[in-house]
């Protein structure tokens, strides 16, 4: 326990650039106070002490504003960045090197017994206020913007945003750009990776759809001279096909 508390400690300095002194953060970070109380309460709640595993985590609650179930299951070097409002459920697992920000919850969708809280993997980020939902995978490295609502499973790698969450992108060297962002330090500040495109997700999907639809009409022109020029007699709604107007954005 010792050691995982140093760990959670330690990783602050990587993900947040306020941090100065390792006293800093041991007495000004709610999130570390959390994860820290987390660990001897799990602790507790394993060994059958159940109430008292939950009043200490009432009492965590109260003092941070984060309130996170005793049985929970943590990784190693677990950060939480400001804090208030968030919400981790008893089944809810998070892999190693996870972070989340301030009003995320990792809750149920069921009121029945067993596994009803999300499964985070390792090197996930979770944005301000987003919700990540029922029993499902959120895969490696992956990226959940602020305030989506997230209630599927999500690939390696992906980034979700939106009400419902929908992936806008999937990065499949994910290991190799984290740890050139980590040498270089930059991080995914509130789950949002900073290649991402400027325009709105689903306008970016929009323009790629009439993308495709161009370059249809651009294989039924080819198409419409090469019957021409066989002789062949094309149908009354073939005579006039062209080309649509290149798209304005």
């Amino acid at each position: 326990m010792f050691e995982r508390s140093k760990e959670d400690i330690q990783c602050v300095f990587e993900r947040d650039p306020a941090a100065r002194s390792t006293f800093e953060i041991v007495t000004n970070y709610p999130g570390v106070h959390a994860i820290i109380i987390h660990r001897f309460n799990h602790i507790l709640w394993q060994a059958g002490w159940k109430w008292l595993a939950r009043m200490s985590s009432t009492f965590t609650r109260w003092w941070t504003g984060i309130e996170i179930h005793p049985g929970a299951q943590i990784g190693h070097r677990f950060f939480i960045d400001h804090g208030m409002g968030v919400v981790i459920g008893e089944t809810a697992e998070v892999g190693d090197d996870c972070t989340l920000y301030h009003g995320v919850t990792l809750g149920g969708t069921s009121w029945q017994k067993g596994k009803r809280h999300p499964t985070l993997g390792n090197d996930v980020v979770v944005g301000a206020g987003a919700k990540v939902l029922g029993p499902i995978m959120i895969g490696n490295g992956a990226r959940i913007g602020s305030n989506a609502v997230v209630v599927k499973a999500v690939p390696d790698g992906a980034t979700v945003v939106g009400i419902p969450g929908r992936i806008v992108q999937v990065d499949s060297a994910y290991k190799k750009h984290h740890k050139q962002a980590l040498e270089q330090k930059i991080f995914d500040a509130y789950g949002m990776p900073h290649e991402m495109p400027d325009i709105d997700p689903m306008q970016y999907a929009i323009n790629n759809m009439l993308d495709d639809i161009e370059m249809m009409d651009k294989k039924i022109q080819s198409l419409c001279e090469a019957l021409k020029a066989m002789g062949k007699e094309l149908p009354p709604d073939l005579v006039s096909c062209q080309v649509r107007s290149p798209r304005k954005y």
